[in-house]
């Protein structure tokens, strides 16, 4: 998303909860008076490290994979353990409903231990990592247990696919059980407000292939970050500690505006892809002159252009779908690529410190973080460091230039815009935040530091 002032999914994905959440607003509101200018009274600094909020569980290594219930399906040792096809179960057809074709595919499936939460959930977003040759396919599923004791039906997280030939990679709407939804790329519990948590998951993977090949897509990373993150209007201030700042390559989203609408109207909407673009390049990785030759030649830093088609969702008709951004960066050698929720900018600071920059997703009116010049319902940046005062530097997409992408916010404006899951629209609506949603793009082969500071912020 970008500064359009149309609603995101992450509106209407917490909008059941809205309701409960304006019995606190009066209150509230006079908090969000008081901080989102950044010259009011901040919060006391907290004593101790904040309860964790989310709980993020991976499956990646040859013990994972051999642990989980295959069916066709077998664990790859390596370097880069995966699961990959052993021998299919049958032969499926699929219509694409994006394109209208029908296709015959060998399918085989594995499916993951049962993971109790250590945070009972409200929201699960699932990530995966996973290399698909052309002929093949990926489709993830999440299945739960409430707290209940009752189970929800196997919900589709993603059919997805790196490249667009075979299959259109999608999202699937319409799933419910009158208890919980899936919205895009994120399971929810329909009323937290009643107190229904969902208290495992289990994730299942079908692995898709050309009948009558030896083709196979392997899948290295399969995840679920589930999350309880309360009703909050703000959140507590953190201590600043950490002044440095990473050498982030600068690309503007509004460089493309126009340009190839058939991707979520063009560049003006490609924050998420352009933000990726970003973190994959720092790592050292981009796509090659093939990969760039379809784009037209006059446009200016194609890879961009490549990361909007290639993360775009034909159901959400955006490229803003978490899952698939990570799964995009993986596809780039020897990268990972996760979907979680951090609790603080501590949390950012320790990333940093490990020289691992995080995107991030927020939405605030223009007049909440001073810098900016725009408003809106859902963006992403890049956080690439913090000043000496502690102030947040990002790049942020949503500039007219490459050199203008760099920009210092004001911690108090940006960690509260970026934490909270409740804020005020232009008309004086309750509406959602994201609660601390980030991307993170790490080496397959973190260093020990690296590794640690993973660790630390809960993704292992």
């Amino acid at each position: 998303m970008t500064s359009l002032s149309e609603p995101s999914r992450r509106t209407v994905l917490t909008a059941a909860v809205a309701t409960a959440a304006a019995t606190a607003a009066a209150a509230a509101g006079q908090a969000v008076a008081d901080t989102t200018s950044g010259r009011g009274e901040a919060p006391a600094r907290l004593a101790h490290t904040p309860e964790r909020l989310a709980d993020y569980r991976a499956w990646t290594s040859y013990t994972d994979w051999r642990a989980g219930r295959a069916k066709g399906t077998r664990a790859k040792p390596g370097e880069r353990p995966g699961l990959v096809i052993d021998a299919p179960l049958g032969t499926t057809d699929y219509t694409d409903p994006h394109t209208g074709r029908t296709a015959s595919w060998e399918y085989a499936t594995w499916t993951s231990p049962v993971h109790r939460l250590t945070v009972p959930a409200t929201e699960v977003v699932p990530s995966w990592n996973a290399r698909t040759p052309d002929g093949t396919w990926v489709q993830i599923e999440l299945k739960g247990t409430y707290s209940d004791g009752a189970d929800t039906p196997w919900y589709v997280l993603g059919r997805w696919a790196a490249g667009d030939q075979d299959i259109r990679r999608t999202s699937v709407d319409g799933q419910e059980d009158g208890r919980s939804s899936v919205w895009t790329d994120t399971f929810a519990i329909d009323d937290p407000a009643t107190g229904l948590r969902l208290v495992s998951c289990r994730l299942r993977l079908t692995l898709y292939r050309t009948p009558g090949t030896r083709l196979t897509p392997t899948v290295w990373r399969l995840g679920a970050m589930g999350s309880d993150v309360p009703d909050r209007f703000t959140v507590p201030a953190s201590t600043p500690g950490l002044a440095r700042e990473l050498n982030v390559p600068r690309y503007s989203q509004e460089t493309h505006k126009g340009q190839y609408p058939e991707y979520d109207n063009g560049g003006e909407a490609w924050c998420s892809p352009t933000s990726s673009q970003m973190i994959i390049e720092f790592w050292g990785r981009k796509p090659s002159a093939a990969d760039l030759a379809w784009v037209d030649p006059a446009f200016a830093d194609p890879q961009v252009c490549h990361a909007a088609r290639f993360t775009f969702d034909y159901q959400y008709e955006g490229c803003g779908n978490w899952p698939f951004n990570a799964a995009y960066a993986a596809t780039f050698k020897d990268l990972q690529g996760v979907v979680t929720r951090l609790g603080s900018l501590t949390d950012l600071e320790t990333l940093i410190a490990a020289g691992i920059p995080a995107i991030t997703s927020q939405s605030f009116l223009a007049e909440e973080l001073t810098g900016a010049g725009y408003g809106t319902a859902g963006h992403l940046m890049t956080v690439i460091g913090f000043t000496a005062d502690g102030d947040v530097i990002a790049n942020d997409p949503n500039s007219p230039t490459n050199e203008a992408v760099r920009r210092i916010y004001r911690r108090r404006e940006w960690e509260n815009i970026w934490l909270r899951t409740k804020r005020y629209n232009a008309a004086g609506k309750v509406v959602s935040g994201t609660g601390g949603v980030c991307y993170l793009y790490f080496p397959a082969r973190p260093t020990s530091r690296q590794r640690a500071a993973l660790a630390a912020v809960g993704v292992i």
